[in-house]
């Protein structure tokens, strides 16, 4: 089976994980929670959405910076080794654990769909390929149980005026032809819809890469007149760089392009379209 058992960020809730070491996560990931809470003003919930953590884990580095005496103007400007001797971030050993690696539990639902597969199967296939530690059949049963449970849940999203920005690349292309040589070429159209009043905006661009996706989503912000709190993106590669076990991360340029707008980058939950389903829609209906 070609399916792939890597944690999705929303799957990490039902993963009982072992203790951590001093540093859970990066130091970059660290400074940019701190320009989200001081620079963007989002609550503990919504960084630790952002950032694929835990509310705690927020609340611990928050807590370190308002416990170190220096305001943020000064800590934002400061280098890695400053940083995290003021915070009190201790580097990771080498003999530090690591934790159990977590099934892709959406795949894994979809593959018991397939004639003949079980779960006993799709754990042993989840063993064999897991980046880590592998959990227990039992347990993982237990998370698979736990997630499908949350499959029969429905939610109406209410959002706040100016709270979010949803973006998205519609599915089909358009043609566009060469007035001067007749060549037929095909367009993607870049789709950016607010929540809260579907005031949309689309453009066309060659391609999907991150200039495309960034340029548009700038062009996206012009034609709206402002910045949101929050833009929501699928989980693209242009965009969102390789997810390691326990957090996914920003493109650099991304995360650039995010801090120089002073708006926060939510990519949409791994399997969750009602997480960006305004800008989904108008792809479709497009």
């Amino acid at each position: 089976m070609a399916t792939s058992f890597v944690r999705p960020a929303t799957l990490a809730r039902f993963a009982r994980r072992p203790r951590m070491p001093a540093e859970r996560i990066a130091m970059h990931k660290i400074r940019e929670l701190l320009r989200l809470k001081y620079d963007c003003t989002l609550s503990h919930e919504r960084i630790a959405r952002a950032l694929s953590i835990s509310k705690g884990v927020v609340a611990k580095y928050v807590k370190a910076a308002e416990e170190c005496g220096r305001p943020w103007a000064e800590l934002s400007a400061a280098d890695e080794a400053e940083l995290r001797r003021v915070l009190g971030v201790t580097r990771r050993g080498r003999g530090a654990s690591v934790g159990y690696a977590a099934p892709d539990l959406a795949a894994v639902h979809q593959g018991l769909k397939r004639k003949n597969v079980t779960l006993a199967l799709l754990w042993e296939e989840y063993a064999q390929t897991a980046d880590g530690p592998s959990y227990q059949y039992s347990r993982f049963c237990d998370l698979y149980r736990a997630f499908a449970r949350t499959l029969k849940r429905s939610m109406r999203q209410v959002h706040r005026a100016g709270e979010k920005l949803f973006i998205d690349y519609a599915g089909h292309t358009v043609p566009i032809v060469d007035a001067d040589t007749g060549e037929i070429s095909r367009a993607q159209i870049f789709v950016a819809v607010l929540g809260a009043s579907s005031y949309t905006f689309a453009c066309a661009t060659a391609t999907q890469s991150q200039a495309d996706w960034l340029g548009s989503l700038a062009r996206a912000l012009a034609f709206i007149g402002g910045v949101p709190e929050l833009v929501v993106p699928d989980n693209t590669r242009s965009l969102i760089g390789q997810a390691d076990r326990y957090e996914p991360q920003l493109q650099r340029t991304t995360a650039e392009f995010a801090a120089h707008y002073g708006v926060a980058i939510l990519p949409a939950r791994p399997y969750k379209p009602q997480d960006k389903a305004k800008a989904s829609y108008c792809t479709l209906c497009g």
